[in-house]
């Protein structure tokens, strides 16, 4: 894999002269420019494409938010802020992550690896077949989730959770049918038009409801009754 073309935002010298050290001693990081100006960013990439921005949240004249909203080809992104507290509400932004200043190494590490293995799985996603992993955005940040793990899911007006063997539960805001698109089609089935059951995860089928690994049991509902044979045939 080609190494990510980065650039960084940030109006604080230090700063971005501690997130370019960090980008250049990564592997499959390529630093390709840095701002301090916001606007001379916003030039740049409107010309030239760029797969990871650094950017500061914090900035004078147009924060890191308004800039990355503006932007027409909206590359992955991880903010940065030197404010614990800062309030993304409201701001449907899909960041990779959000990053504390001032940033530890070993942070800066966990948060670029997402990119990495999210670049990756774009790539290969349509040339080797089903991936592995999920990726969802939960929080205002890209989470990782192992196929296997998934139980069930549950649909929730504009949100999705994502109930886990472990037993956590990942909430995003996306539709149901969205997700299952992303799902292999023969390990994931619609029993209700609020749950989607991993099929190895239901232990029986009696009464109408789906008995899962974790004890819980799902109503069937008549549309996908369907359900009922085919599970018996797996």
């Amino acid at each position: 894999m080609e190494p990510l073309k980065c650039v960084a935002i940030d109006d604080e010298p230090l700063a971005l002269a501690l997130i370019k050290t960090y980008i250049q001693s990564t592997e499959g990081l390529n630093l390709v420019h840095v701002f301090e100006d916001a606007v001379a960013a916003i030039e740049y990439l409107s010309k030239f494409q760029v797969d990871l921005l650094f950017l500061d949240v914090d900035m004078p004249d147009i924060t890191g938010l308004e800039l990355y909203g503006s932007l027409a080809v909206k590359p992955m992104v991880i903010f940065t802020t030197a404010y614990k507290n800062f309030a993304f509400d409201g701001f449907e932004l899909n960041a990779i992550d959000y990053l504390l200043k001032p940033i530890e190494h070993a942070r800066f590490k966990t948060a670029t690896k997402k990119a990495l293995d999210y670049h990756l799985y774009k790539q290969q996603k349509d040339l080797e077949g089903p991936s592995e992993y999920l990726f969802v955005y939960s929080e205002y940040k890209l989470i990782k989730i192992e196929i296997k793990e998934i139980v069930y899911l549950e649909s929730l007006e504009d949100y999705v959770k994502i109930h886990l063997s472990n037993g956590k539960m990942i909430l995003t805001l996306t539709t149901l049918k969205k997700v299952i698109d992303k799902l292999p089609a023969e390990k994931f089935k619609r029993i209700h038009r609020s749950y989607v059951v991993a099929v190895k995860q239901v232990q029986q089928v009696a009464s109408r409801k789906a008995q899962l690994s974790n004890g819980l049991s799902l109503p069937i509902s008549d549309t996908y009754a369907s359900f009922i044979n085919e599970w018996k045939k797996a």
